[in-house]
């Protein structure tokens, strides 16, 4: 009745199973790190056409970009048109402001937030003349409610 050898056959199987399993899954690990992770999203500093193609004293909606675009007398500014409370696209009220058809939230003229749900203001994003004469947008950085670009 020698029960020794098989049950350490068996012992000596099951490791060798584990180690094999392990250098599998290490070799796994190691092949996904090799194959990068990218992420396709459109940039956030863009160009939005020559300050000619918005006529004074207008407020334009770029859909693709979720934004708002003014000319008036000061001079340009970008404000999103992404509600703060749940991201639904705000609509623009002459005279207004803006209204979310969502939840009801409005905002004044500068974004600032009149009537909840919403609690923060729509953000105002940075805008500059490139060397070619275009308007960008980078909407990365937030400006001052005042900020007005001359061009």
């Amino acid at each position: 009745m020698s029960e020794g050898p098989p049950r350490r056959r068996v012992v000596l199987t099951l490791g060798t199973a584990g180690l094999a399993a392990g250098g599998l899954g290490l070799l796994a690990a190691l092949a996904r790190s090799v194959v990068p992770d990218v992420l396709y999203e459109a940039p956030r500093r863009f160009p939005i056409g020559r300050p000619e193609d918005y006529p004074p004293n207008s407020v334009t909606l770029l859909p693709e970009r979720r934004l708002f675009v003014f000319r008036t007398a000061e001079g340009f500014h970008a404000i999103s048109a992404i509600c703060t409370h749940l991201g639904c696209n705000v609509n623009h009220e002459e005279g207004h402001g803006f209204v979310c058809p969502c939840h009801g939230s409005t905002y004044d003229e500068d974004g600032d937030v009149t009537n909840g749900p919403a609690a923060w203001p729509l953000p105002r994003y940075a805008m500059s003349l490139s060397r070619r004469g275009e308007l960008v947008v980078d909407t990365r950085r937030t400006v001052d409610p005042d900020f007005r670009l001359r061009a």
